[in-house]
């Protein structure tokens, strides 16, 4: 019985030694300081629409008052693809037009879950279709999308698919089986377009980024601070983050050695994350989990985890917030940023 006490003492005291060199190693300490840090912005017209903009004008005060020269795009398959075979791509090529003729970097988001609720924008006449149908369907609105801008030089990366990996949003049950669609999602992306690096995305807090960075050329994670964490229908509680700048540095110094992959941050906090769409709470409500203070702080927060390359989630509700509640504070904050790039 003492020989089994003292086996159990060593095993407990061997596990506790693990623990606290994981605790140190992810949250004691500091990142390099970057000194040339590329900020950008997350856009979907969707979005816009949906908070009653003129998408158009939205998009060009992003680019021309604001001054973001880097934008993440994100497209949906059902707008584009509404009918089968019927493909829709003006307000597309509108919005590159605009970015090549100004100067505008863009990282495209192609597929079927490409970010804003309900993630998954799936054409109805896809819905009836058996899942080797619906895959093939996907492949092919895809390989348009590709084979129609690869010569666009505004886009500067693919990214296939949004936090593919990530069990958010409603998707066809066969999208989280494994990852093998994914991969053969990104092959065809590589042999229709082979010199443009790809992106996949994945939960900066909730995933390990390994998946990720097995198929990617370069991993892009979200960095969210100020949550509503949702516990059951009709109740839940606000959150904040206990993660250290350093964590997220820490992480991707692994990745770099393990995949010798890159990490850049495609999706930083910048709008409220509410118990409901954030339209649909009052302002006080929003200011809960984002207000100008929070937005400074976010960005100091980001300036310490040593990334180098920022999209910020939210342009689309500054604007709102500017022009339709009469509240630019996040805007012009930001516009000083992106005008010291």
């Amino acid at each position: 019985m003492r020989k089994i006490f003292k086996i159990f003492i060593f095993i407990i005291i061997i596990v506790l030694a693990v623990l606290a060199v994981v605790f140190y190693y992810f949250f004691v300490g500091s990142s390099p300081v970057q000194k040339n840090i590329t900020w950008g912005v997350d856009f979907s017209q969707m979005q816009a629409q949906s908070l009653g903009l003129n998408w158009k004008q939205a998009y060009s005060a992003m680019i021309d008052d604001l001054g973001a020269k880097n934008i993440k795009l994100h497209t949906q398959w059902d707008w584009v693809e509404g009918k089968k075979d019927n493909y829709y791509f003006n307000d597309i090529d509108w919005q590159l037009n605009q970015a090549k003729a100004k100067g505008v970097k863009i990282i495209y988001v192609v597929g079927m879950k490409s970010g804003r609720w309900p993630e998954c924008h799936i054409p109805a006449w896809v819905n009836g279709l058996s899942e080797q149908q619906q895959q093939d369907e996907l492949l092919q609105y895809v390989k348009e999308v590709v084979l129609r801008y690869k010569n666009n030089d505004a886009i500067i990366n693919w990214q296939v698919e949004n936090e593919p990996l990530f069990h958010f949003g409603a998707c066809p049950s066969w999208y989280y089986q494994n990852d093998n669609f994914l991969k053969t999602e990104v092959a065809l992306v590589k042999s229709l377009d082979p010199s443009r690096q790809i992106i996949i995305s994945d939960s900066g807090e909730q995933s390990s980024w390994f998946s990720a960075a097995k198929i990617a050329d370069i991993v892009g994670i979200t960095m969210y601070r100020e949550v509503w964490a949702h516990v059951a229908d009709g109740w839940g509680f606000y959150l904040k983050s206990f993660l250290s700048p350093v964590t997220y540095w820490r992480k991707a110094l692994l990745i770099k050695k393990i995949f010798g992959k890159d990490v850049i941050c495609i999706e930083l906090q910048a709008e409220p994350w509410a118990s409901k769409p954030f339209y649909d709470v009052p302002l006080d409500e929003q200011s809960k989990t984002m207000n100008p203070e929070i937005f400074k702080q976010n960005v100091e927060y980001a300036k310490k985890t040593g990334l180098d390359k920022f999209y910020f989630w939210g342009v689309e509700w500054w604007y709102w917030m500017k022009v339709k509640q009469n509240q630019p504070a996040i805007w012009d904050e930001a516009k000083i940023l992106f005008n010291k790039n």
